[in-house]
């Protein structure tokens, strides 16, 4: 579906005049743009190619995007097609957050509140286990003709024993893809974006995904779980869990690369990203022993 179409069918739009659309750069998976509507900004979202072999659900994503917006941290929704990847929300206005902002003092205690009201949101249909996305996007690379490092069975085979010793906890809703840039800071409130892959899931990924897309060093992992945990103090195991979840993080970055690799049209060095996120793997495997 074209920006045109997507324009035409939206209710809300009907007998308003369309000032100026703006493509938006940044995203490796969709095609977004900026439309501005009689003074006010939205963002339409074109769905990206083969996103269910990606793992995303269209459904799923509308039902988190919505409850993100119910509590004030996501953008308002304002029209959604599921079957066609469409969603138009809100624009929101603000700076958006760098891997460099994340650990700073003031900025890491907003972004575990937001991550404490997304944890203790209502619940939404599926699970996300970054353990089995790992590996089934190891298959759907196979099947597009990428087959990733020598090393990748013996990784899966690593975080398959090491899930295994993990003790189970109630699941969550989770975002899932916390990357810096999905947070937008308004000057007031943070607003988080992008629910493409939000589910039911271990509150220990999210942790574990923000400290390892943002690179976080040990001495702002603690803060993360201080501030995260509170007065009551975080779990005898939450550092090891972190640990496991960072690399469970990087491993399901770099097996994403390589599905990328054989399905994106897209001009972006997807074997690259993989092979950096790969690269942390092997460090963290490493760290952590068997």
């Amino acid at each position: 579906m074209t920006l045109e179409e997507v324009i035409a069918r939206v209710p809300e739009w009907r007998g308003a005049r369309v000032r100026r659309t703006t493509p938006l750069e940044g995203g490796i998976t969709n095609e977004s743009h900026r439309v501005e509507v009689d003074g006010e900004a939205f963002v339409v979202r074109l769905g990206g190619r083969s996103a269910e072999l990606l793992g995303i659900d269209r459904v799923r994503e509308r039902a988190a995007a919505e409850t993100a917006a119910r509590l004030g941290i996501g953008a308002g929704v304002v029209y959604v097609l599921p079957e066609e990847g469409v969603l138009v929300t809100r624009w929101v206005s603000g700076r958006t957050l760098g891997a460099e902002d994340v650990g700073r003092p003031e900025i890491l205690p907003r972004v575990v509140a937001v991550l404490r009201t997304v944890h203790g949101a209502a619940p939404v249909a599926g699970c996300f286990s970054p353990f089995r996305t790992a590996e089934a996007y190891q298959a759907v690379a196979r099947r597009h003709g990428v087959a990733g490092p020598a090393e990748l069975d013996d990784w899966l085979g690593w975080a398959r024993r090491l899930e295994a010793t993990l003790p189970p906890t109630p699941a969550v809703l989770c975002h899932n893809d916390l990357l810096a840039a999905n947070f937008i800071d308004d000057g007031t409130r943070l607003h988080l974006l992008d629910w493409e892959y939000a589910a039911m899931g271990d509150r220990f990924f999210d942790l574990g995904n923000l400290a390892g897309n943002a690179e976080l060093p040990p001495e702002a992992e603690a803060r993360l779980l201080a501030a995260y945990f509170g007065p009551a103090g975080h779990p005898s195991d939450a550092f090891r869990r972190l640990a496991v979840m960072r690399v469970a993080s990087d491993l399901r970055e770099a097996t994403w690369g390589l599905v990328q690799a054989g399905i994106s049209r897209l001009a972006f060095d997807f074997a690259g990203y993989a092979a950096r996120h790969f690269a942390r793997v092997a460090t963290g495997v490493a760290a952590l022993g068997d």
